[in-house]
């Protein structure tokens, strides 16, 4: 194996504690100064790991998650087209095409109003390669049932 692979991967039960560890949070909440830029996140519901994702952006991440667009809430999409049964498929709509249809549109607010109500947790991750195989550990470890590694 390649050691400076080797190494990155030697690293993640460490991180992954650490994110397990960290206090949990809900949207409305006062986030800490300190809080880092980079790093992978963790929504659960009901103590339940639901979502894993990773960013260079933490704190305005999370909270597009709960209130932005297709685009930026890429989990509330994901609960929407679940609950409407637009799973992604060859020749389905596109993202814009669902975002514009009322009953999606209906589905992702609602979704949105989910993510929102749903706890959150981070771990400081700098480096890009250790946020993706993080990302990738815990979600597999954890078993989070909206994150799929699938190729577009």
């Amino acid at each position: 194996m390649d050691s400076r692979f080797a190494a990155l991967v030697e690293q993640l039960p460490i991180l992954f504690e650490r994110l397990m560890s960290c206090p949990i949070h809900k949207f409305g909440s006062t986030l800490p100064v300190d809080m880092p830029e980079r790093g992978v996140y963790l929504f659960s519901e009901s103590g339940e790991a639901r979502y894993v994702g990773r960013t260079n952006r933490l704190r305005s991440r999370l909270r597009e998650h709960g209130s932005g667009r297709h685009n930026d809430a890429p989990f509330a999409f994901k609960l929407a087209r679940h609950a409407t049964g637009h799973l992604k498929a060859k020749g389905g709509l596109s993202r814009i095409e669902l975002e514009a249809d009322p009953a999606f549109s209906s589905a992702f607010a609602k979704a949105r109003e989910t993510v929102r109500n749903m706890e959150w947790r981070w771990v400081q991750v700098d480096d890009p390669d250790t946020q993706c195989l993080l990302e990738i550990y815990a979600s597999i470890a954890l078993r989070t049932p909206f994150n799929d590694f699938e190729n577009h």
